[in-house]
């Protein structure tokens, strides 16, 4: 197992986004960009991967004890931050109920369309259908 494994694992396990990563590393001072660390998560065949080196590794531990410990002087609890990160999730999925349930059903239009050639062509695969027989694989007779 190397540094990109154990990156990506924790990366899952808190739940964390890109963004989350980029503000956790500036904690200690540790700047680094999206893309950078979008390599640091490739499959290890991409052409864009990068090796995951120890002192980003080094520096994301570090930052992450700051991001759920918090500081002396402003101690944090780390389950409360972890359970933070989980509500964004919920959300977004809450957001996506409500914006379904807000559409219209869709209702077939009974009427007839005007001749066009899409009608045309949607009538003529309705047709090959219907002519199509079944025999659940059994060999033709005759």
């Amino acid at each position: 197992m190397n540094n990109n494994d154990i990156f990506k694992k924790l990366r899952v396990a808190l739940q964390l986004r890109d963004d989350q990563i980029v503000e956790i590393l500036q904690l200690v001072d540790f700047r680094i960009s999206k893309a950078e660390l979008g390599a640091f998560f490739r499959n290890p065949e991409h052409p864009n991967y990068m090796e995951c080196g120890d002192q980003v590794l080094r520096n994301f531990l570090n930052g992450l004890v700051i991001h759920l410990r918090g500081t002396k002087e402003n101690p944090k609890n780390p389950m409360e931050v972890i359970k933070s990160h989980k509500p964004s999730t919920e959300k977004t999925s809450k957001d996506k109920k409500q914006q379904s349930e807000d559409k219209k059903p869709f209702v077939k239009n009974k009427q007839k369309p005007a001749f066009n050639s899409k009608s045309k062509k949607a009538e003529k695969k309705i047709e090959i259908v219907e002519k199509v027989k079944f025999n659940n694989g059994k060999p033709r007779k005759g």
